[in-house]
């Protein structure tokens, strides 16, 4: 491995470092109230090395083919394996921001664990450095393990509480999990084999060849009915990770009985890092069967929203609401993923830009005003030790500036102006109707105007209903300023939209292919 090769993969291997330091930290000081801030701190080193790379980038499509190293002949081993280009850094950054601030969350959460307090956080870097190899990865076994090294310290943080409903959560995450990578693994098995090659730039090769010199005798779907079957496996792999229908089985059970932090974390960074992937897979290894998949993956969106919101009505719980909502929104923003792509003519796909770009910016609207939602959530449930619906009754008396910052989050997942989501929904439904999906566009529509429902049903519960109690619910300055900082930026991207709109142009260049 060559010196470039290092600094290509620089930011995991500090974030990786600071997990490792943070738990070496825990067994010489006895002062665990210092662990989250020397984590927070920690992060300052694979931020300034992700700076270093992009502003490294501004003459540049892909850092991994710099130096010469292809020109020379001296191929780095980084090489088809991973591309440090703007579409990895935008979601490096959004991986980062999310783990700082769920971090800064988990101060007051972390003190009712006795013990393992450095594994806590140790294991959320962890989980993170999987993150940002998985937003770089263009090749399929990397992609894979990338998956499993994200995938595993969160399976182990659902169970940390060791209560009985978090460990059934870790239990269920991890089978799940596994099972889901056993399903896409053999995907992969299969694509290698009818397409023989690993990586997304062979992949892509193989279905430019004429495909009866490839797969011999007609052309059904994706080329071949064996390729068929690989995609559909691969696409089954990615459905669980992004709690897309019909592979969303698992999402309330770990909301509800995972550490609330975890669960935030989950639903924000874990997400964010699954629609990369399956963004750079299909655009750049399979966008020559860009009009098989696009049509599937609009009928599973409108299925994930539908589906999502109508369940979200009938629950008592709000960590459990959450977790249905989160379905939801993993329609909303595959509709942006299948608006990618529409028929230039005589079954010829054509890249449209809008959709990748509506899935990039809804992903960060998404992240500011879900951390809101979460961060809130913890600060009362530590509180009343409830997370039942009832139970917010009289919020605006006990605590009204967690009842205003909680209606915010709210307000902005409905995707009412001036959140980001209002400006994100606008953006992905106009890309629906650029790429000829204008049915899926109306299915979203009224699926927001359902899910305003059961958030309107809380925001009623607290301001309208009488308390349970007299008592005033507190909250510590950490969880202020984790509440704080991720609703100015829900609030932020809504009103100027600009800076963020730019950043997720920037990033989809590379999809183009």
């Amino acid at each position: 491995m060559s010196a470039h090769d290092v600094y290509l993969v620089s930011p995991l291997l500090a974030m990786a470092g600071v997990g490792i330091l943070v738990i070496l930290f825990d067994l010489v000081t006895p002062r665990k109230g210092l662990l989250p801030a020397f984590a927070i701190l920690g992060l300052v080193a694979p931020l300034v090395l992700l700076l270093i790379q992009f502003y490294d980038l501004k003459d540049s499509v892909n850092l991994v083919r710099e130096a010469g190293l292809l020109a020379s002949g001296e191929s780095g081993v980084l090489v088809d394996s991973l591309s440090v280009d703007r579409f990895s850094l935008f979601f490096s950054f959004l991986v980062l921001a999310a783990t700082g601030l769920v971090i800064l969350g988990s101060v007051d959460y972390v003190r009712q664990m006795e013990r393992n307090q450095g594994e806590y956080f140790g294991l959320i870097l962890f989980s993170a450095t999987g993150m940002m190899l998985l937003v770089s990865a263009t090749e399929l076994i990397t992609i894979y393990i990338a998956l499993e090294l994200t995938t595993l310290p969160l399976a182990a943080l659902a169970a940390f509480l060791m209560t009985p409903r978090s460990s059934e959560a870790g239990m269920k995450f991890f089978i799940i999990s596994a099972i889901s990578s056993a399903i896409m693994l053999y995907g992969m098995a299969l694509i290698f084999g009818f397409t023989g090659s690993t990586t997304l730039e062979g992949i892509a090769a193989s279905f430019q060849e004429p495909a009866q010199a490839v797969f011999g005798g007609g052309v059904p779907a994706f080329g071949s009915f064996a390729m068929l079957v690989g995609v559909v496996l691969l696409l089954v792999g990615f459905g669980f990770k992004i709690s897309m229908v019909p592979f969303q089985m698992w999402v309330p059970d770990i909301y509800e009985g995972a550490p609330a932090p975890v669960v935030a974390f989950l639903s924000v960074a874990s997400k964010a890092a699954a629609f990369a992937v399956l963004l750079r897979v299909f655009f750049l290894g399979f966008f020559d069967v860009a009009l098989d998949w696009g049509i599937l993956l609009a009928v599973l969106a409108a299925a994930s929203m539908t589906i999502g919101n109508l369940v979200a009505i009938s629950q008592s719980n709000i960590r459990r609401l959450l977790g249905y909502s989160t379905i939801a929104h993993a329609g909303y923003i595959l509709v942006g993923v299948a608006a990618g792509v529409r028929e230039l003519g005589a079954g010829v796909p054509e890249f449209v830009a809008i959709g990748p770009n509506s899935v990039l910016f809804y992903l960060g609207a998404y992240a500011a005003a879900n951390l809101t939602a979460f961060f809130v959530i913890i600060a009362i449930s530590m509180r009343i030790g409830s997370d039942r619906i009832d139970d917010y009754a009289g919020l605006a008396r006990r605590s009204p500036l967690l009842a205003v910052a909680l209606t915010l989050a709210f307000i902005a997942l409905i995707g009412v102006p001036p959140t980001g989501i209002f400006i994100a929904k606008l953006y992905i439904f106009t890309a629906a109707v650029e790429a000829g999906l204008v049915w899926l566009a109306i299915v979203g529509v009224i699926n927001s105007v359902v899910s305003a429902y059961y958030y309107v049903r809380i925001i009623r519960v607290m301001f309208l209903q009488p308390a349970t109690s007299e008592e005033k619910i507190t909250a510590s300055f950490s969880s202020w300023s984790a509440i704080a900082i991720a609703g100015a930026a829900t609030v932020w991207i809504g009103v100027a939209p600009g800076l963020m709109l730019r950043a997720a142009e920037a990033a989809t260049v590379v999809l183009a292919g």
